[in-house]
Parts: C-alpha cells; sequence; structure tokens
C-alpha cells in the first residue's frame, strides 16, 4: 500500500495520484493508494484494478511535491507508520495489529460461519425473537469476538 498525506491547508485541491502513478505502484508491487487528498482519472483507476481510497477527487494535478518519506502520517484519524498493516475495502481502511494477524483466517472463518448460521436462521418461516436472542447467546461462547 502505499500512504501519502496531502499537507496542504486545503487537502484535496490537487491531485497527486492518478491513471500513470496507479500503472507506476502496480508495476513496483503495490495493490493501492491511501490519502487524504484527491485521486483523478476514475475511469482509468477503476479500469486498472488499482484500489484508491481517498479524500476526494480533484481534475487538477496542482502543485504536488513529497516532502518527507517514511514517517508515521495520520490520513482520517488513523495514524500509520511504515510496514504497518493495512485492511481496506469498500467500506474504509484500517489498521490490523501485525501480532493477530497469524489468528485471522480462523477468526474470520468462524465469524462468517456464525453469520451464516444467523442469516439462515432468521429466513425460517417461524422466525422468532426467541430463536434469535437464543442463537446470539449460543453464538457468544464460540465466537471470541462476541465474548467483548
Amino acid at each position: 500500500m502505499i500512504v501519502i498525506a496531502d499537507v496542504d491547508p486545503a487537502p484535496g485541491v490537487g491531485a497527486f495520484f492518478g491513471e500513470l502513478h496507479a500503472e507506476i505502484s502496480k508495476g513496483l508491487g503495490a495493490v493501492g493508494y491511501v490519502t487524504n487528498g484527491a485521486v483523478r482519472d476514475l475511469p482509468a483507476l477503476s479500469a486498472s484494478k488499482f484500489q484508491c481510497f481517498a479524500g476526494g477527487t480533484s481534475v487538477s494535478h496542482a502543485y504536488a511535491h513529497l516532502v518527507d518519506i517514511a514517517e508515521p502520517i495520520e490520513i482520517g484519524g488513523l495514524t500509520i507508520h511504515s510496514g504497518d498493516l493495512l485492511h481496506a475495502d469498500c467500506h474504509g481502511v484500517l489498521k490490523v495489529p501485525v501480532e493477530i494477524a497469524p489468528d485471522l483466517p480462523g477468526v474470520v472463518s468462524q465469524i462468517a460461519e456464525r453469520e451464516r448460521q444467523l442469516v439462515e436462521l432468521c429466513r425460517q418461516p417461524h422466525f422468532s425473537i426467541e430463536q434469535l436472542r437464543l442463537a446470539v447467546h449460543e453464538g457468544k461462547e464460540h465466537i471470541p469476538e462476541l465474548r467483548r
């Protein structure tokens, strides 16, 4: 992931990142771009399948230049350091503690299975609040994330 903070007084007036930077980034092995600033060339970015998470869009390149590299930055209230493990999807970007990364596949599978079971229960013809209450109570025993 490439993470760049727009440090202008009004972030997003110009867009540092667009089609060309996406192709360069992909060629160097990056899979996404995160910024509080703007991006441009949306149709080309979409076609390239390069993921961008930005504060907005801008038609202009503006006057962009890099002032620091590999320094901690804050994007949307999230402090990001070089080497952080990031997860990003259509809902946004979050930082995953590296120490829990090995446990994620198992926990995600448990949660996905539990959600599948709950959806199946909700689709039953005689579904009730009491059935939901019992199912959620039972689920808390089996899914670590629900015990919190």
